[in-house]
């Protein structure tokens, strides 16, 4: 079996284009909406949590690939762009100047073509305080805040109505049915009973057929609301709301919140104090599953930096749908012999993809993965994010999301960690209340009860 959206072939590394951008000051935002008030386009690209980040508009430039060389042709392009490039920032935070939202495969193999896009327009926030960026390929074009907002202003005349439940919107089965994705489960667990590996992550999709277009707006700002903790993200046709951060650089600082180990909240008994505590910290297998990941992401970090921390025991991170268990990583970013520092991206090259979407170890788990999954995954549980000229930005893992294949046709992802003692219903149970967040937002209703 294979996906039966389209993919593309890679193209050749293009030719980096000179580029100008400015970047003002603005008012404080609506500490209510924040950026929501932007996210009005289906062709929006957003990063946003608790009402800040960034959300971008049209389109300067553009850099895509696929390959094992994705990350480094990527990170290639990307100093082009910023070498050439006439840039002024009064404002020198991270995010402010020339930046570029991004998404990566998940897979080496896959023919999904991994892209930054820099959009000519980005509106940023943090804290309620916003500013503005006005990117262009125009060297006659004028660089002003008046130009700046009139460009802006511009983008959010085509704001996109919001869309009802229609009677024909349906879930259709994805490229495995329920029973053959149990069994798939079923002999992951047996390679690892046989010794081959420790954890792998098996992943599953469902497609929602809509009666009327989707209003992608409506569905970011949905996500945006219900999971103020998540990141809320939307990449040329990819969007969701992760929990899971791969990797946050500020200057030399570098964090990361890794999450495994998940209880479904609606399986809960009501009013018991401590449920999730109770059943996730004392569960062994959600432990081992938890210690496999944060493992993982330290080791591939740790040669990157000079001091690191991390949790000395997991939290329970509490979601609208689940519980997990999450730790949170900070380090400190080692310099170079040239006085330099990983940008965010060389550091998602080095980190993805983790024990937390594939498995451990890695190499095993990925061939795994494509004999069990028969699914092309694309950009689910890939990289996602945003980069700016100085290296710094945020790159969460594509989770809690979907493609928006057509307008009336969107398919989700969701995938366990599989380990020794992991159960198929259990698991089954599980994807499907990782589904929810999606499927909630597009007005549908989850059609598993456990």
């Amino acid at each position: 079996m294979s996906n039966p959206s389209p993919v593309a072939v890679a193209t050749p590394l293009q030719q980096a284009p000179a580029l100008r951008s400015i970047t003002f000051e603005r008012g404080d935002l609506q500490l209510d909406t924040g950026l929501l008030d932007y996210v009005v386009r289906s062709d929006v690209h957003t990063w946003i949590r608790r009402g800040g980040g960034m959300v971008g508009f049209g389109e300067a430039a553009r850099f895509t690939t696929a390959g094992p060389d994705r990350f480094s042709q990527a990170q290639a392009w990307w100093r082009e762009i910023v070498a050439a490039a006439d840039v002024v920032d009064p404002v020198s935070q991270p995010g402010t100047g020339l930046a570029s939202f991004g998404s990566f495969a998940f897979s080496k193999t896959s023919r999904h073509l991994s892209r930054l896009i820099v959009p000519r327009i980005i509106v940023g926030c943090v804290e309620g305080r916003s500013w503005l960026t006005y990117i262009t390929d125009d060297g006659g074009a004028e660089l002003s805040a008046s130009a700046a907002e009139a460009e802006l202003a511009s983008y959010l005349d085509g704001v996109e109505p919001e869309r009802k439940p229609c009677p024909a919107d349906r879930l259709a089965p994805g490229i495995l049915t329920e029973e053959q994705w149990m069994t798939a489960v079923s002999r992951g667990v047996a390679h690892i009973r046989a010794g081959e590996l420790t954890k792998l992550v098996l992943a599953r999709d469902v497609v929602a057929e809509l009666g009327s277009p989707i209003s992608t707006a409506q569905v970011l700002r949905e996500l945006a609301v219900r999971y103020s903790d998540c990141w809320t993200y939307s990449v040329d046709g990819l969007i969701g709301s992760t929990p899971e951060m791969l990797i946050k650089v500020e200057n030399q600082t570098a964090r990361a919140r890794v999450l495994a180990g998940t209880l479904d909240r609606s399986t809960a008994p009501a009013g018991e104090a401590g449920y999730a505590e109770r059943v996730l910290a004392g569960s062994e297998k959600q432990q081992h599953e938890h210690e496999i990941a944060i493992d993982s992401l330290t080791h591939q970090l740790e040669p990157f930096t000079r001091t690191m921390t991390s949790h000395s025991e997991p939290f329970v991170l509490e979601l609208p749908n689940v519980w997990h268990l999450a730790s949170d990583v900070s380090a400190e970013l080692a310099v170079d012999d040239d006085g330099n520092v990983p940008s965010s991206l060389a550091l998602v090259e080095a980190l993805h993809p983790t024990a937390a979407v594939c498995g451990t170890p890695t190499t095993v788990a990925g061939e795994l993965i494509r004999e069990l999954e028969h699914l092309e995954r694309g950009p689910y549980a890939g990289p996602v994010g945003w980069m700016d000229a100085k290296g710094n930005g945020e790159w969460g893992i594509a989770l809690r999301g979907a493609v928006v294949e057509t307008p009336t046709r969107v398919r989700m992802y969701a995938g366990c960690g599989i380990v020794e003692a992991s159960q198929p219903v259990a698991e089954l149970a599980e994807t499907w209340s990782k589904f929810r967040p999606m499927i909630e937002a597009l007005g549908l209703r989850t059609p598993f009860r456990p």
